[in-house]
């Protein structure tokens, strides 16, 4: 049940309150205190937070000591504009007439996500962290490498002991709060915690040599430092007196006592998140943090924000009804003024291939009707259904864009990182190992090796030679990174490297290869307008945090494809959900025994994700039959097909499947 308050009085009337509803002003004003936001899917959430930044600015609160924590770059990226954009035009921030003070007016909120919040108190901190300020990042990709090293030391095989599946408990144990020390330490013991436990002292042993942390650790250290040293957490405290994390429903435990740790005494922390939409338990999101705010905080007010500005009434009812079966949620029914809109399409394919011609004729119909590419997004469970999808739109030669294909994982852009990386923290091996021979300077495996393990003097002098001038390279890496702006660092090192050459004279892939290192030089331009190390510290961070999302290319005249997971806090015009079949949507793990009440609703919570994702139209489809693992199996359509009440409902048909109609299933395949 949610507890109502009553607006407190404000020093200042708000700022273009008409924009508000009755619950969104309620928000904006109460700003003193804890105060938990339930905001479904649509209704203006980032409108009242950056309507919120503003008011306190309007009320006195100086802009540096308010902290918005989001959960992508992307989302971070649009609050940090309108929030600027918002304070830039308001006439009523009065300016102040000396210069001093006129220097405060031009200060800006520290809008963020949560990895680059723990980036930036971690350089702030470094020294008492014993690191040095220009440490590595490790992606995904480098973690596995690292672990598959720390096997290796350890004499175990990677081909019986999978990488990724250590990695996997590592950073799910990093995400709860617990080191490999407390992981040493846990009572319950097993045959693979033992061999996670001394793999994981390795792969420390590694993060701590390269000078490098992984992406767990940036919020690990962070709630670490600031539990164990009260000067660190009383100074944040004081830095930031008003907090507010969008998303709160995803936090996992770290999140949780970071989030806990900065919240000073007054207690001004607000929460926006819905339950509703926690889809990410799979990566240590947790629930209950959002569901015991009130317990954290006694005395914390709720408001829920439930009038809907995207979606039409057909598809907010779909929605409301299928996610009105789970029981783990705060109770809230989202409502619109929009009109009643289309009904819902259903699609039944005879199999995959015919589903894809379906979708892939459906939005060329779509398109030529006056519909724009990249107002269609093709939603799906699981990422191997992409394939037939792919072929499908191919086929029938519409743009699209796959989500997931993320350019800071490309070979030649990891390649001109790993040179500037290297040139600022050289004693990061995995950097310097990825480029000490790219492109081929003659410099072999064996002699990395025993540069590596000290016996240089072991090495013949020619290959010395060419050592020696591989680092006179990283060191004029270095000179020009302190003191030209980031994107001529980028020119220099895409040409003194040598890649541009190679690219030029090989041709082919590789042109697609240097273009892709231009397209690099470009998004480096974003920071020419800070000094020259700290642009260059701003384009590491934020190549190395980059999500599927902020590699989606707005502009972009194409159709999106990408997961269900991939699509939260996006929006479209038009919405395919593919592979609506039991056992792959819901899932098939959701069957499986011991699982919990959370995990079991969990699917449900997705399939609402990804319904309110859309503005004017749904399709759904499956197949009857599909290939997977190997086999073709027969599905029976998803449960959540038959939630929707009927009456919103239509079924769909295309051209392309008259050859199938009046054949038996069976028939058709096996005749």
């Amino acid at each position: 049940m949610c507890i109502c308050y009553s607006v407190q009085d404000t020093k200042m009337p708000l700022k273009n309150q008409e924009n508000l509803n009755p619950k969104q002003k309620e928000a904006v004003l109460n700003t003193e205190g804890p105060l938990l936001i339930l905001a479904g899917a649509g209704a203006g959430k980032t409108k009242t937070i950056a309507e919120r930044i503003r008011h306190l600015i309007r009320n006195g609160v100086a802009p540096s000591s308010i902290l918005a924590i989001t959960f992508t770059n992307k989302a971070a990226k649009e609050m940090r504009e309108r929030v600027s954009k918002m304070l830039s035009e308001d006439k009523g921030l009065n300016r102040p007439v000396s210069l001093a003070a006129q220097a405060g007016m031009n200060e800006r909120p520290f809008v963020s996500t949560f990895h680059s919040l723990g980036v930036h108190i971690i350089k702030e901190q470094s020294t008492k962290l014993g690191m040095g300020r220009h440490f590595s990042i490790f992606d995904r990709d480098d973690s596995k490498k690292a672990v598959k090293e720390a096997l290796e030391i350890c004499g175990l095989d990677p081909k019986t002991h999978d990488p990724n599946k250590v990695l996997s408990i590592i950073s799910k144990e990093k995400g709860r709060g617990l080191t490999e020390i407390d992981y040493a330490a846990r009572p319950e013991r097993g045959q693979f915690s033992d061999i996670v436990e001394i793999v994981w002292r390795e792969y420390e042993k590694i993060l701590k040599r390269d000078n490098a942390l992984d992406f767990d650790d940036l919020l690990l250290k962070t709630a670490r430092l600031l539990r164990e040293d009260g000067e660190v957490r009383n100074y944040y405290r004081k830095v930031w007196d008003y907090i507010h994390i969008d998303e709160y429903q995803d936090t996992n435990g770290v999140q949780y006592e970071i989030s806990k740790l900065l919240v000073g005494e007054k207690h001004n922390i607000c929460v926006v998140g819905d339950v509703d939409q926690n889809i990410y338990s799979w990566r240590g999101a947790d629930i209950k943090n959002i569901l015991a705010f009130e317990k954290d905080y006694p005395e914390a007010r709720a408001i829920l924000l439930e009038e809907n500005y995207r979606s039409t009434k057909t598809i907010l009812e779909a929605a409301n009804t299928v996610i009105e079966k789970n029981k783990i949620r705060r109770k809230k029914t989202l409502f619109t003024s929009n009109l009643a809109g289309e009904k819902i399409g259903i699609f039944q394919g005879l199999d995959e291939s015919s589903e894809a011609e379906f979708i892939a004729s459906k939005v060329e119909e779509l398109i030529k009707s006056g519909s724009k590419h990249e107002e269609i997004a093709v939603l799906y469970r699981a990422n191997f259904q992409s394939r037939v999808l792919e072929e499908a739109f191919l086929g029938h030669r519409i743009p699209y864009q796959l989500l997931g294909t993320r350019f800071f994982e490309r070979r030649e852009i990891k390649d001109i990182l790993s040179y500037l990386k290297a040139a600022l923290n050289p004693e990061c091996l995995a950097d310097i190992k990825r480029i000490i021979n790219v492109p081929a300077r003659g410099i072999g495996k064996s002699s990395v090796a025993k540069l590596f393990s000290g016996l240089n003097s072991d090495l013949p002098p020619a290959t010395k030679k060419k050592i020696s001038d591989f680092y006179k390279l990283l060191e004029e890496i270095k000179k020009a990174a302190e003191e030209r702006s980031p994107s001529e660092t980028i020119s220099f090192i895409i040409n003194e490297s040598g890649l541009e050459r190679e690219w030029k004279e090989n041709k082919g892939e590789d042109l697609e290869r240097l273009e892709n290192a231009y397209e690099l030089r470009s998004f480096a331009e974003k920071f020419d307008s800070l000094k020259p190390l700290e642009g260059i510290e701003e384009l590491l961070s934020d190549s190395a945090l980059q999500s599927d999302q902020d590699e989606m290319v707005e502009e972009k005249n194409a159709v999106r494809l990408m997961t269900v997971h991939a699509s939260k806090g996006l929006e479209f015009d038009v919405v395919f959900i593919a592979g609506l079949e039991d056992g792959l949507f819901p899932h098939q793990k959701v069957t499986r025994e011991n699982i919990t009440p959370e995990e079991s609703e969990e699917e449900r919570r997705l399939f609402y994700v990804a319904l309110t994702r859309a503005r004017k139209k749904i399709f759904l489809s499956y197949a009857q039959v599909r290939m997977m693992f190997g086999s073709r199996q027969v599905n029976i359509p998803s449960e959540f097909i038959f939630d929707i009440p009927e009456e919103l409902t239509e079924e769909e048909t295309f051209e392309g499947e008259d050859r199938w109609k009046g054949k038996p299933l069976l028939d058709i395949y096996f005749d």
